[in-house]
Formats: structure tokens, C-alpha cells, sequence
């Protein structure tokens, strides 16, 4: 599987949760006693485990569409690639840590949403940094 592959996927996947996360019987609302966020619009839990809200959804809609597009061209799928092991570990960490996990208040990056961006990050990085960013050259068939 190479970078091109795995920035579709990804792109794929992002792009479903981002609309799944606006749809209220896949996302119900999120319960009483969830941390408080103040951008609180859309605020649930996508699939019942993975917390969303509205930012947060844009967020991977665009992270989907920005898949997509680079999923045409080699080259920009391992900047994609690349670019997301980043993000998403920057998103594990604050996820990670109580006083952060809300985004400082603006998007829910807690709980099982920690899990997914470390799963998120471990793909990309084998499609920015490992086998998947090697392009490999396309043989002629031996007469």
C-alpha cells in the first residue's frame, strides 16, 4: 500500500466521520456529565463513543477532502501523510492531558478520540515515513 492509497483511505474515513458526525441518529447528544466545552454546538458522540461537535467535524471534513486531493499525486500524499502524523500527535498529547483535552474549550479531543488519532497517526506515518513514501518504479514486462 502506498502513500496515494492511504491518503484516500484516510481522506475516505475523515470524510465520513466529519458527515456523520452532523447526523443525530449516528451521533446522539452527548451525555450530563461530559466535560464542558463552550463551542458546544453539535456537541455529541459520534458512533456513541467518539466525541464530537460542530468545529470538530469541519475539521475532518477538511482533513477529508484535503485526503482526497492529495490522494491523486504521490508526492502530495506523503506531504498529507506527513502532515498528519504531526497533527494528529499533537492532538494525542493534548488529548491525553486533562486541562487540555477540550481544546482549551473548543473542540472534544478526549477519551476514545485519543485512540483514533494515535491509530490515525501510526497509518500515516507508514504513508509519510515508512514503505508507503517509497514510490515504487513501474517495470516493463520482459519479452
Amino acid at each position: 500500500m502506498n502513500a496515494a492509497l492511504i491518503a484516500r483511505i484516510v481522506g475516505l474515513i475523515f470524510l465520513v466521520f466529519g458527515v456523520a458526525g452532523f447526523l443525530p441518529w449516528v451521533a446522539p447528544a452527548a451525555a450530563f456529565d461530559a466535560p464542558v466545552i463552550t463551542l458546544d454546538a453539535g456537541y455529541r458522540m459520534l458512533f456513541g463513543i467518539f466525541p464530537v461537535n460542530a468545529a470538530l467535524d469541519v475539521l475532518y471534513l477538511l482533513f477529508g477532502i484535503w485526503g482526497l486531493v492529495a490522494g491523486a499525486r504521490f508526492r502530495a500524499a506523503v506531504v498529507y501523510s506527513r502532515s498528519l502524523v504531526w497533527i494528529a500527535l499533537v492532538l494525542i498529547v493534548l488529548g491525553a492531558i486533562p486541562i487540555t483535552n477540550t481544546l482549551f474549550g473548543a473542540a472534544p479531543i478526549y477519551g476514545w478520540d485519543v485512540a483514533l488519532y494515535v491509530l490515525v497517526a501510526i497509518v500515516a506515518a507508514y504513508g509519510g515515513y515508512g514503505r508507503g513514501s517509497i514510490m515504487e518504479e513501474v517495470q516493463a514486462p520482459a519479452e
